[in-house]
Formats: C-alpha cells, structure tokens, sequence
C-alpha cells in the first residue's frame, strides 16, 4: 500500500483517561472554582478558553460579551483535591549540605512551570530523614525536574519507570552517592 492509510493510521485511540483530563474543546469561558464563595471545593482561578487552560484573559480582548461563563474545577485542581498524581519522585541519601540548595531547586523549577502552564504543578514536598518525596500533576514536569536534579548534582543516579498502560504515572528515584 504505497502512499495509501494503512489500518492502523486511520484511528487514534487514546485512553479513557486521557480523554477525560482534556475538555473537548468546550465553547465560552470556564473558571476554575466555585460561582461564589460559599461553595466548598475552591480553585486556583486558571481559565479554559480557547481549547486551552490559562492564568487569565488579558491577552483576549474580543473575547464575546455573549460568550457563556462556566465555574468548574481545573484538572490539576480536581488532581490535587482527589489526592491523585502523574509524577512522583524519591530522592534518596540527600546529602544534609545539599538540602536546602535541592528544595529551592525543587521549588523554583515548578514556579517557572507554572507560570509557562498552569496545570503544572507541583503537588507536595515531603521530608523522611535522608530522603525527599515530590509529587507533581504532570508526568513530563515530573522527568524535567528529575534531569534537573540530575544534571545540577553530578554526584547522582536516576532510574525512571513508568506505569503500564493505560495509566501515564512516572516514578522517578535519584540516589545521592553516599559519600555526598
């Protein structure tokens, strides 16, 4: 078949999972939080327009007055409040020199890549004696920190695995060589 769509190219199948963190491109504005205060559940006010998640709307200006407004949760969001993630990371044997250095690493990175995107988020930083849990909404903010790591402390190893599908978890662990 020369040129021709083979079977396998004609449909894409994704994950139920997958299909469901993504809005199918949902017409109007959609703000991620309650309608009013009262309402349990908060947000983090990201808005949904135009097929995508944003910090805010100053960059549409025709943006229609009769556009629908919507309230509901973000993903990250609705991952956080349901206590679920897609990157995890155990970093092992963290040197008491490097800690400080290491969380302010930790937090920086995730800053920068929350602004660029609002749904990347860095969940939670746990401490347990010589080592660091970090738990992020996404898989692929997840793997770029764990190089950060990697390629800021030399003197570390990385192993990376991921979840059988259909799941798209990534578990990340670094060991600090013991000597530091």
């Amino acid at each position: 078949m020369a040129g021709g769509v083979r079977q396998y190219d004609s449909k894409i199948i994704f994950p139920k999972k997958e299909r469901q963190e993504f809005i199918k491109g949902e017409s109007g504005v959609i703000f991620c939080g309650p309608p009013s205060a009262n309402s349990s559940g908060g947000g983090c006010g990201a808005v949904y327009y135009k097929k995508s998640w944003r910090h805010n709307l100053i960059n549409y200006k025709k943006i229609k007055e009769s556009a629908s407004v919507k309230f509901r949760v973000c993903p990250a969001c609705q991952m956080i409040k349901n206590k679920q993630f897609e990157g995890e990371i155990i970093i092992e044997n963290v040197p008491d020199k490097s800690l400080n250095e290491l969380k302010n690493l930790i937090n920086a990175f995730s800053k920068r890549a929350y602004e660029k995107d609002p749904l990347h988020r860095l969940i939670n930083i746990k401490q347990k004696k010589s080592s660091l849990e970090i738990t992020t909404t996404e898989n692929q903010l997840a793997v770029r920190l764990a190089r950060k790591i990697k390629e800021t402390f030399k003197k570390s190893r990385m192993k990376i695995s991921y979840s059988s599908s259909p799941g798209d978890t990534v578990y990340i662990k670094i060991f600090f060589n013991k000597n530091g």
